[in-house]
């Protein structure tokens, strides 16, 4: 028994050894063919060489802009200064149209905006001054003067406007007038020897008055602001809003805006002259606040120990600069104190620009003009 074990066992011995001989040829053989299967593949298809894109040179001419590290204090900051100063000294114009039917106090809003008597109404009207049976333009000019700074306000009254009983295509002598300022500044431009500083009579400007109604616009109102709204900057108001409850108030201004859009009327701001999200952001509020529902005054009155500009009424004072009481102040900021300027950009930029392009395509341009032998030449 014992014998038969030892036999066993080494059988067992010699059938390992033998398995382990098998394995190691099996793998030298797998590896051996893997080796050939590549060099066969290689010899079939070879590798294929992708050449490095190339970089585009630089041109020599072509200098890209560096930010450096100032080293000390230069001064570059006092632009701004040195602009201020020279506004200061030379003053600016603006120029402001008011449109809308009799009796809606177009000039006492004016009046009240720049606190001074600047309306036509103020300068030479009497009272007996009759209803015109057309549209009629009548301008006023003042320089107004404040911390240094000289504005020559030019205030475009429309007497005549909506007044009749067929107001059909009235708003044409209007049209008319702002694109003659277009016209007339245009033609200072192409002067060879134009001057130095053009007079700007462009408008910058067109506050549109609407009744206070309450119900919606009328015909005349969304077809004027449709024509008009292409070639100057329109701003709707709510005229004598003191006239309405504050709940009618809120549901006149919301139908206002929602006839304004069915109409497809962008008044000023427009929304495709956003420069960047903060002008958006700003400019949104004030679209969500248009029309301005206002009311003007340049009477004062006694109230709570301090002198206020106000309409007295049976009930009470109504606090023009109160923003509880009416959006007038809300008017004022936006117009003169954070929109002037842009104001006047977009009137040179985009009505003047819109205007002088199709002038000068459809009549393959003005010539210079001069006088005597210049202009014969310049013809030539």
């Amino acid at each position: 028994m014992q014998r038969f074990c030892k036999t066993h066992y080494s059988l067992m011995c010699n059938l390992c050894g033998f398995l382990q001989l098998i394995l190691l040829f099996l793998n030298n053989n797998i590896l051996y063919m893997q080796n050939r299967v590549e060099e066969n593949m290689s010899e079939i298809v070879p590798p294929e060489v992708r050449p490095k894109p190339a970089v585009p040179a630089k041109p020599s001419h072509v200098a890209l802009p560096s930010r450096s590290a100032l080293l000390g204090y230069i001064g570059i900051d006092t632009i701004i200064e040195q602009m201020r100063k020279k506004t200061m000294k030379t003053g600016f114009d603006f120029n402001i149209m008011v449109v809308g039917q009799s009796g809606l106090g177009k000039s006492t809003l004016v009046n009240t905006l720049f606190k001074s008597q600047v309306s036509r109404r103020s300068t030479g009207w009497s009272r007996d001054e009759k209803i015109p049976k057309t549209v009629e333009i009548k301008s006023v000019s003042h320089v107004i003067e404040e911390g240094g700074v000289k504005m020559k306000l030019t205030v475009i009254d429309t007497p005549g406007f909506g007044d009749q009983i067929n107001n059909e295509n009235c708003w044409e002598p209007i049209s008319k007038y702002i694109n003659e300022q277009y016209e007339k500044f245009l033609k200072e431009e192409v002067n060879i020897a134009r001057k130095k500083r053009i007079p700007d009579t462009r408008i910058h400007c067109c506050l549109y008055f609407i009744s206070p109604t309450g119900h919606s616009l009328r015909q005349l109102d969304t077809e004027f602001m449709k024509h008009l709204s292409r070639v100057v900057n329109i701003i709707p108001i709510i005229a004598k809003s003191d006239t309405l409850t504050l709940d009618e108030k809120t549901e006149f201004k919301q139908r206002v805006r929602k006839e304004l859009e069915a109409c497809g009327i962008e008044c000023y701001p427009q929304k495709e002259f956003d420069e960047d999200m903060e002008d958006k952001s700003d400019n949104d509020k004030i679209r969500e606040a248009m029309p301005f529902a206002v009311v003007g005054s340049d009477k004062e009155y006694q109230a709570n120990g301090k002198r206020i500009l106000g309409r007295k009424t049976a009930w009470g004072v109504v606090e023009v600069e109160n923003p509880n009481h009416c959006e007038f102040s809300l008017l004022r900021d936006f117009m003169i104190r954070s929109h002037l300027q842009d104001l006047k950009e977009v009137t040179h930029n985009i009505h003047y620009e819109t205007y002088r392009a199709k002038r000068l395509n459809d009549n393959g341009g003005l010539h210079p003009i001069s006088s005597g032998q210049d202009t014969q030449e310049s013809n030539l």
